[in-house]
């Protein structure tokens, strides 16, 4: 087991990640929200699973960008992310993009960020062909 410890402190008003380039603000008001960097993190694994996938797969591809939307379950009192949408951009020549489709489906059981939410957060993955 592997064990990887973080401490975060009290900055002058907002609780921060200290890092060496400079402290991450964990706040909407001066950076992302601990719930915007939760999906940013299920959105960058996923894209490096994806592109290990795509590279085990033998796809030649050019990665572009990733767009992750999310919604919050507004019926329950903490309002947790109640699903999260990846849309992968990626450029893959016509006769590749069947098999870059069905590769999708590897991304959620290999990436340890997904693995690591709860069951109940649907988590949905796309991609879009440019």
């Amino acid at each position: 087991m592997t064990i990887e410890t973080f401490t975060l402190i009290q900055g002058k008003e907002k609780i921060e990640l200290p890092h060496e380039t400079g402290n991450w603000v964990l706040a909407r008001e001066q950076g992302y929200s601990p719930v915007q960097m939760l999906v940013c993190a299920v959105a960058a694994c996923g894209g490096y699973v994806y592109q290990s996938v795509l590279d085990n797969s033998h796809i030649p591809y050019q990665f572009e960008k990733i767009e992750a939307d999310y919604s919050r379950d507004t019926e329950r009192r903490a309002e947790p992310v109640q699903a999260i949408q990846l849309r992968f951009y990626v450029k893959i020549a016509e006769e590749f993009q069947e098999k870059a489709q069905r590769c999708l489906k590897l991304v959620s059981p290999n990436c340890p960020v997904i693995q690591s939410l709860d069951p109940a957060i649907q988590v949905e993955e796309t991609v879009e062909f440019i």
